[in-house]
Order: structure tokens, then sequence, then C-alpha cells
């Protein structure tokens, strides 16, 4: 993403009348105003340069703001929302929180598209040359990888099994082959899907040669990212594949989100961790040690899972929509900042 200033200067007032200032003082408060904001010249050089005190250089700079000879605009572009991310970051403690305009139409719609492309710009600042990135399975991740351009070298590995292995090429796995290419890496994908019948299988597959392999990455992973689904259909990859009578177990420990197989009451406490057992994908603990875990989520129906994820202490960072923001606003504040990475189910954290 980018951002810019725009500054403008004038040598006349356009808002308040200068009049207590002639002439000569408006053209050297603009001269000097233009070479500090500008020309990016410090106090002490225009102090030099016009044999003044660096402390009477920044009496006329403040006396130029105040007279409106110095107009200061901070534009984003039109899609960012630079107020409701700048706060949405401080109440979560999080190290990023970006947030996207949502049309009108689409603010219940889960995630959309234009999430992925603000998150690919993300990856392009966070990551950095020989690390490694590690995505989960979910439609955001799949839109933000389709959307990158650019990426330094680094390695790129697979998180999570996928939702359907029969769709594999055209999700993550497709999706971890397109960052690897952009970032000319490694790729380490997984070709396996992410829930097995039961526990036995699942243990098999991990020991697998080429998803052993993988896993073995899990550990090196500088900047992940991953989706977040809300515990409904349609919502979540994981209430998809499970039977009626599973969901409905699950659903009665109380889980209101699921990230990356792993499922979270609305305090961020992790639930039903038998699931875990049946899954192909990074463990909790492992995800609290990766650095930076770049959430991305959005619409107004997700934005309770979104909550319950933020407090769970296993991401840093947001991409989300206006729709989702305003409620995650008026949301009552976690009890951690999100760059604590405290387990709420440890003593002492909640």
């Amino acid at each position: 993403m980018n951002s810019s200033e725009e500054i403008a200067v004038s040598g006349m007032s356009a808002g308040r009348p200068a009049l207590r200032m002639g002439p000569a003082e408006l053209v050297q408060a603009a001269a000097m105003a233009r070479r500090f904001y500008l020309e990016g010249k410090s106090k002490i050089q225009i102090a030099e340069e016009f044999g003044v005190s660096r402390f009477k250089v920044a009496r006329v700079l403040e006396t130029a703001l105040e007279r409106d000879l110095v107009r200061i605009e901070i534009r984003v572009p039109a899609e960012l929302d630079a107020e409701r991310s700048d706060a949405l970051r401080a109440r979560f403690g999080l190290r990023h929180a970006v947030v996207v305009e949502s049309p009108a139409e689409e603010e219940e719609s889960p995630d959309p598209e234009s999430l992925g492309e603000v998150a690919a710009d993300l990856l392009g600042e966070l990551v950095t040359e020989g690390d490694v990135l590690g995505l989960a399975w979910g439609r955001s991740t799949i839109h933000m990888a389709a959307a990158l351009d650019k990426l330094p070298p680094c390695t790129v590995v697979q998180l999570t099994g996928v939702y359907d292995a029969g769709t594999a090429e055209r999700g993550s796995v497709e999706a971890v082959r397109r960052a690897a290419q952009v970032a000319g890496g490694e790729a380490h994908p997984i070709y396996a899907p992410m829930l097995l019948p039961d526990p036995a299988t699942a243990a098999a597959l991990r020991n697998q040669t080429g998803i052993a392999r993988a896993f073995e990455h899990f550990d090196k992973v500088t900047v992940a990212a991953v989706s977040i689904g809300s515990w409904e259909p349609g919502i979540s990859t994981v209430h998809d594949m499970l039977s009626e009578e599973e969901r409905a177990h699950y659903a009665s420990l109380g889980v209101a989100a699921e990230m990356s197989a792993h499922l979270f009451d609305a305090e961020g406490r992790r639930v039903g961790r038998d699931l875990g057992e049946r899954c192909i994908t990074v463990e909790a603990d492992r995800l609290r040690r990766i650095p930076e875990v770049v959430a991305i989520a959005g619409g107004g129906r997700k934005a309770p899972a979104i909550d319950a994820v933020l407090r769970s202490g296993l991401v840093t960072s947001l991409v989300t929509d206006t729709a989702a923001a305003d409620q995650l606003l008026a949301a009552a504040p976690p009890p951690r900042p999100a760059l604590d990475r405290a387990d709420p189910d440890e003593p002492g954290d909640a």
C-alpha cells in the first residue's frame, strides 16, 4: 500500500488573514516551510542558511501552520480507510491493521477479493529476502496469492492440507506454487486433504516424505498468511467438511471461529482440540511462534469470528474491511494485546 503526503506551501493565507505578517516575513516563512516540508532540510540547516537560530525556525514553521500558509494533506488510496485501520491496530494491539472499504452491496459477503489484493501488497512489504513464507488454506489466501506480483527471494511452505484434493490445482497447492514462482524460491506444497477420517490416517500421512518435508519447515516460517472462518455453512471450510452430528458436537462446545482447522470460542480459547488430531495443519503452538502471522478476513458476518481469533494470541496483523472493522471497534477490547502472543488457556494470561 502506498500513502502519500501532499504539502502545499503558499505565500498568502487561504484561511485566516495573515495581516500581522509583513511581506518579508511571509516570504521568509514560505521559503523556510518549503525547505522543511518539501526539500526535507532540517531546522538546523535552515537556520544556517537564513542566519537565524533553530528556535526561530521552529517558531516560523509553527506560525506558518497556524496562519494556514502551509497545508498538510495525508492521502491514502481511496480503497483504504486509514482512520479505522489505526483504531483497529490500537484496540487489539496489532502490529499492522489494514481496513479496506467494503461496497454496501458486499458488506455481508465474506472475504471480498479486494482483501486478497491488499494482503498481497502487504506481504510485499513484510517479506524480506531469505524469509520462509507460510500459506494456510482459505479463499482469502488463494485470492492473495493470485494477486501477488512481487516478493523478495524466499521459500514458500503450505501450512495446511487442502479442502478437497481434487481441487488442489485451484487451491492452496497452486497458491504456494504461485507465491514461490513470484519469489523465485522453493515451494513446499502438501498434497493431502486437510481433514482425514481418523487420527491414525492423519498420522500416517504426516509421515509421508513430501508432507514430512513440509512440516520440517514449519519451525522456520517467519511470515504466515491465514484465513478465518465463522462456524456456519459456507464461511468455514472445516464446518462444511464435517457431518451434521460432528457440527452439532463442536457447536455445543461454543465454537465461534475456525482458523487452519483450529477451533476457538468467543474469548479466543481453543476448543474441540481432538479435531486437530484428524487434520493436516500447522500446530497452534508452532503458529504462535511465527514472528508475523497475517489474518485475512472480512464481511460483517465474520466479525465475531475475527474478534475471537484476535483474542487467541496467534495473530499479529489483520487485513479486513469496513463492515467487519466497525463491529470489531464496537466490541470490548481484549485483555491482552495481540502482540503479547498470550495463550488465553494459560493461567494468568486471561
